[in-house]
């Protein structure tokens, strides 16, 4: 069994929904007493948060890098970092390091490829939902991008920082979303991704006729399988 490097703590409620898959699909393929092996580097969400921000992606570049550099001292074979929008930065560890980083948008154009989704709604910060870093990744799989209008992009951004990211949970906030989701809809979306990783703990699948992709489950579950040579 491979050991996984988690880069988590953005935030950290996401991050324990990782672990919780990662081992729940360890458990589910190996049976018996079998656990993922983990390593897990888990930053101050405020820091990032701040470079965020600040639009200083340098900063927070560095940051991951160094943590990425010692989950692979201490013996990771490959990298997960538990978050959709740094991925921004993600070129920039792997640069840093010789393990590999497993990104979250390929793997989620896998599974999009696989449930022949050729238009998909994207919900996410609105780093990750107007700029190229994360669209491109699956446009280059064919796929089409719809992200909302200006007015629902901050409505789906200070959701998640202001409310998922601190572990509130509103109905109030899902039925927002739900209509954002609604009306991507209508503009010919054949599923929604769920591109943050605090989304899922607020809205599911059955929450919405349109299929739901959720980058957290996507993601924990391959480095569950890539551990074990299951992909």
């Amino acid at each position: 069994m491979k050991t996984i490097g988690l880069l988590g703590g953005m935030s950290w409620e996401s991050t324990v929904t990782y672990y919780q898959i990662i081992n729940e699909t360890i458990k589910e393929k190996l049976g018996g007493l079998h656990s993922a092996r983990i390593l897990l580097y888990s930053v101050d969400f405020a820091e990032i948060e701040k470079c965020q921000s600040e639009g200083d992606w340098e900063k927070s570049a560095d940051i991951l890098s160094e943590a990425a550099r010692n989950l692979e001292k201490a013996g990771a074979d490959f990298i997960v970092i538990c978050t959709n929008t740094m991925h921004k930065v993600a070129p920039e560890i792997q640069d840093r390091i010789h393990v590999p980083v497993m990104h979250i948008a390929e793997a989620t154009a896998e599974v999009l490829k696989e449930n022949q989704i050729t238009k998909v709604a994207l919900l996410g910060t609105k780093y990750t939902m107007t700029q190229d870093f994360y669209k491109k990744k699956l446009e280059e799989n064919g796929i089409t991008v719809l992200i909302p209008d200006e007015k629902s992009i901050e409505i789906v951004n200070r959701v998640i920082y202001d409310e998922l990211c601190l572990g509130m949970i509103s109905s109030g906030s899902r039925e927002q979303y739900l209509k954002i989701i609604d009306a991507l809809a209508l503009k010919g979306a054949q599923g929604v991704i769920l591109g943050c990783t605090e989304i899922g703990l607020l809205v599911h699948q059955e929450d919405t006729s349109l299929p739901v992709f959720d980058t957290t489950q996507i993601h924990a579950r391959k480095a569950a399988l890539a551990s074990i040579d299951q992909e």
